[in-house]
């Protein structure tokens, strides 16, 4: 156990906390952002954490991320958490092609070039490597203004069986899908009390999701202990896919 990961998003609350949790099992983390102050601060409060700084709607800057990642690994990469991502909530009239194109650019194109960057050093690693990628709750359980997310996150989960199929037995591929999580990404949606009240009592365990309730997984299926999953798509849900409580 142990090598690099290169986690996309990584100074977001889910990607953060991936990178604290992939360090507990030793390995090390290189965080993936578009503000180096937030990176930097991330990195600095993490043992053994590096960065770069890279949008991840252009190709070249993952591709320069990845290269600076797989360096600290001696040109190895044990494993890719893309765990960048959009909260687009608009009713179907109001979408415009440019919500579109960005949520799919964000989501599920950037997931895939990334992917695509590292593919040359996953695979140079000595053991098994491995991908984890982020959908959400809306692409199993159909909500009102999630058109254009739910969209380019059921992308990103067709992407995730493609690549576990093509990349076995070399790298596992699995996939995470959380309900609305208390992150800086979804903090627009919880300004308001009530409402975020309102919306934990739909979840089965009557409460929002936490980003450390989402790492834990993330940094299981980044390391050998998940050696036989691949494939997959998880939700970490508060059971809101699956459970009804009320009605």
């Amino acid at each position: 156990m142990g090598g690099v990961i290169v986690i996309f998003g990584g100074a977001g609350g889910i990607g953060e906390a991936t990178a604290r949790a992939v360090t507990a099992k030793g390995y090390r983390a290189h965080l993936v952002g578009r503000n180096e102050a937030r990176l930097a601060a991330a990195a600095g409060s993490i043992a053994g954490a590096t960065y770069s700084v890279a949008d991840v709607t252009d190709s070249g800057a993952i591709t320069q991320a990845v290269a600076a990642a797989a360096e600290q690994g001696g040109g190895a990469l044990a494993g890719l958490c893309y765990a960048a991502g959009t909260i687009t909530l608009k009713p179907v009239a109001r979408i415009s092609e440019a919500d579109v194109l960005n949520d799919f650019r964000i989501n599920a194109l950037g997931a895939f070039q990334a992917v695509q960057a590292a593919l040359p050093a996953l695979k140079a690693y000595e053991g098994t490597a491995s991908i984890v990628l982020f959908s959400t709750v809306a692409v199993q359980q159909g909500f009102t203004a999630h058109a254009s997310i739910a969209m380019a996150k059921g992308a990103v989960e067709g992407l995730t069986l493609s690549l576990a199929a093509e990349l076995a037995p070399k790298i596992r591929v699995n996939c995470i899908a959380p309900s609305l999580t208390r992150t800086e990404l979804a903090a627009p949606l919880l300004g308001n009390e009530t409402m975020v009240n309102a919306i934990g009592g739909m979840h089965a365990l009557q409460r929002l999701g936490e980003a450390d309730d989402v790492a834990p997984l993330a940094a299981l299926l980044l390391s050998d202990e998940a050696g036989w999953i691949t494939g997959q798509s998880i939700g970490v849900d508060g059971g809101r896919a699956r459970l009804r409580t009320k009605g």
